[in-house]
């Protein structure tokens, strides 16, 4: 009972690596159990700094019940200036709590638990809103560490892909995950010089940026009948979003924090323009007409995390690959 654990990051990595196709269907089993009710994710927390307008440090608590019957709490800071230092943006930890006790059992290093449910999110969406796992194209906007997790979960759920089509503002991160795409995925891959360029006739889009505001605007980037994989949130402007149809995997979660459909909401003062939630998709209960774009925006709730981490932290403890602390807690009884 009062075990406490630690999963450093290359843990976690090595999990990750072996476990995708399984990863996959615990995100997707998590989004099923919220819808179900069977849940408690309160809004997450935003550490702003005044000399850092950028940047930023987010709590993310959660419980998750079903099989999981697990409790935590995600703590991740997001500064898009470390990418200039050749420094991924993000880093974090979770903590996993018992439910019957509350007591903390295992502290994870998780960037790496963050971008697989990240990652593994963005394919679910991709194959659900899409309904199928082949693509001619698909085009790829933002060249970093979210983007090249998405490219190997698209990889391990074993999609037929033509080619994706790569684009950064810095060349180099396009040449760079397009070159992994080719010699490690097995999947060719080709750098676009321009957004447009990348975007034009994909069957899919996926957006792995790390913009505050957004950038995309104007009817005629998306066509009708192209998912669109908004990982970032903050990249497409209000009057795409209206005009598109749109599914989020929470509404009230999505709708905050001055994401592209918050932003929305804020232009046409209600939320008609949502669709309905990822899970209800899975569930057969949404239509999309096909003259439109269909817009995947999942906020990224703690939920996800608690089922990624969990996930990772039995397979370290069953693999031998934890660290124990065996005197974390200095008393385990109230008398002797």
């Amino acid at each position: 009972m009062f075990t406490f654990d630690v999963v450093s990051g290359t843990v976690a990595r090595s999990v990750i690596s072996e476990s995708r196709h399984d990863i996959f269907q615990v995100v997707k089993e998590a989004y099923l159990t919220h819808d179900s009710g069977q849940s408690v994710n309160p809004n997450s927390y935003f550490l702003r700094f005044p000399e850092k307008p950028s940047a930023r440090i987010i709590a993310l608590p959660a419980y998750l019940g079903g099989d999981q019957d697990v409790a935590g709490i995600k703590w991740i800071a997001s500064y898009p200036d470390n990418v200039a230092r050749n420094i991924p943006r993000a880093s974090a930890v979770l903590l996993l709590n018992d439910y019957a006790t509350g007591y903390p059992v295992a502290c994870l290093e998780a960037s790496q638990i963050s971008a697989a449910r990240t990652a593994a999110s963005c394919v679910l969406g991709a194959a659900t809103l899409h309904g199928t796992t082949r693509a001619s194209r698909i085009a790829v906007v933002g060249a970093g560490v979210i983007a090249r997790n998405i490219l190997e979960f698209f990889a391990a759920e074993q999609w037929q892909i033509g080619e994706f089509t790569v684009h950064d503002r810095v060349s180099g991160y396009a040449d760079a995950l397009a070159s992994y795409s080719r010699e490690t995925l097995g999947i060719p891959a080709t750098r676009m010089d321009s957004l447009e360029s990348a975007v034009r006739g994909a069957d899919l889009v996926v957006l792995a940026t790390t913009a505050a505001a957004p950038y995309i605007t104007g009817n005629d980037v998306f066509s009708a009948g192209q998912t669109v994989l908004n990982i970032s949130l903050r990249d497409i402007a209000p009057e795409i979003i209206l005009a598109s149809h749109n599914v989020v995997d929470d509404i009230d979660h999505c709708l905050t924090a001055q994401t592209s459909p918050h932003l929305a909401e804020q232009a046409c003062g209600h939320r008609d323009f949502i669709t309905g939630t990822l899970a209800q998709a899975m569930l057969g209960k949404l239509q999309f007409a096909p003259d439109k774009p269909r817009i995947f925006s999942p906020f990224g709730l703690g939920i996800l995390d608690l089922a990624v981490g969990s996930f990772v932290y039995r397979r370290a403890v069953e693999s031998g690959r934890t660290t124990p602390i065996g005197d974390f807690f200095a008393e385990t009884e109230r008398w002797q």
